[in-house]
C-alpha cells in the first residue's frame, strides 16, 4: 500500500511535508483532517492519543507521528536523493541543522501565540501577555535563522530538501499572526519566496485549502479520516 499522510488545516505545520512527498516524488496519499473539528473529537486518538499532526500512515500500516520521525522515514526511503543528500556530505549536516533548529526552537515560538488565539474561556489579561511574549520570541528566532542561512534560493544550496518543506510550513505563520513584515529577514524572505512559487507547494497549500488541483501524480487521492482511523486505529 502507499503511505498515508495525515495533514492538518488551517494552517498546519505539516502542509511542508506534503510538499515533500511531491519532490520525492513515490505513490502516496492524503488525508485531510480539520484540527479545530475532527482531529479534538476521542476516535482521532486511536491515530494519536497527543492529537496531534502530522502523522503517518507507512507502507506496512504502522502508525508513525512527529515531523521529525516522519521526515526521517522519507529520507530513507530517498534512494534518488530528490529531498535529502548524501548522509556524509556537508549539505546533509546543515539540512538536519536546519531541520532541527525550524522543528524546536523556531516552530516553539509560535505556541504562546496560538495559545492566544485558541483560548477558551477568552482571559483578555493573559492573551494580551502571551501576544507581546510570544512575538518577541518569534522575532528572535528569526534574528537567529536569518543568521544561519547563506544567500541561496533554498535553505541548503540549489535545490528543494526536507529543510525547506519544514519551513513552509511553519513559516507563514508570521504572516498568520500578523507579527512583523517578513522583508526584515531578506535571506529567509528570499528563500521563502523560492519555495512558494515552486509546484510542489503551489499543490500543497492548494490541497490544505481544500482545492482540487492536478499535483505532480504522485498523489493517489485522499482518504476521509473515519476510514484511515477505522483501518488503522489503535
Amino acid at each position: 500500500m502507499e503511505p498515508i499522510l495525515i495533514y492538518g488545516f488551517p494552517a498546519g505545520s505539516s502542509m511542508g511535508l506534503v510538499a515533500v512527498l511531491e519532490w520525492l516524488g513515490k505513490p502516496y496519499r492524503l488525508c485531510r483532517v480539520d484540527m479545530l473539528g475532527e482531529m479534538r473529537k476521542p476516535a482521532y486518538k486511536r491515530i494519536n492519543p497527543r492529537v496531534e499532526t502530522p502523522v503517518l500512515i507507512t507502507d506496512a500500516g504502522d502508525i508513525l507521528t512527529e515531523t521529525m520521525a516522519i521526515a526521517r522515514w522519507f529520507e530513507a526511503r530517498d534512494e534518488e536523493r530528490r529531498i535529502s543528500f548524501d548522509p556524509k556530505s556537508r549539505q546533509a549536516d546543515l539540512m538536519h541543522q536546519h531541520m532541527a533548529y525550524i522543528n524546536t526552537g523556531f516552530t516553539g515560538a509560535f505556541s504562546p501565540l496560538w495559545t492566544a488565539l485558541e483560548m477558551e474561556p477568552p482571559n483578555p489579561t493573559m492573551q494580551d501577555a502571551l501576544r507581546v511574549y510570544g512575538r518577541r520570541a518569534v522575532i528572535e528566532r528569526h534574528d537567529k535563522l536569518e543568521e544561519m542561512i547563506d544567500p541561496s534560493p533554498f535553505l541548503c544550496g540549489d535545490r528543494s530538501s526536507l529543510a525547506d518543506g519544514m519551513l513552509i510550513g511553519v513559516a507563514r505563520w508570521l504572516d498568520f499572526h500578523e507579527v512583523a513584515d517578513r522583508t526584515r529577514w531578506p535571506k529567509l524572505d528570499a528563500v521563502r519566496r523560492t519555495i512558494e512559487a515552486d509546484p510542489a507547494a503551489v499543490y500543497a497549500q492548494a490541497v490544505e485549502n481544500g482545492e482540487d488541483i492536478a499535483g505532480s501524480g504522485a498523489c493517489k487521492g485522499h482518504m476521509a479520516i473515519g476510514e484511515v482511523i477505522e483501518r488503522f486505529g489503535r
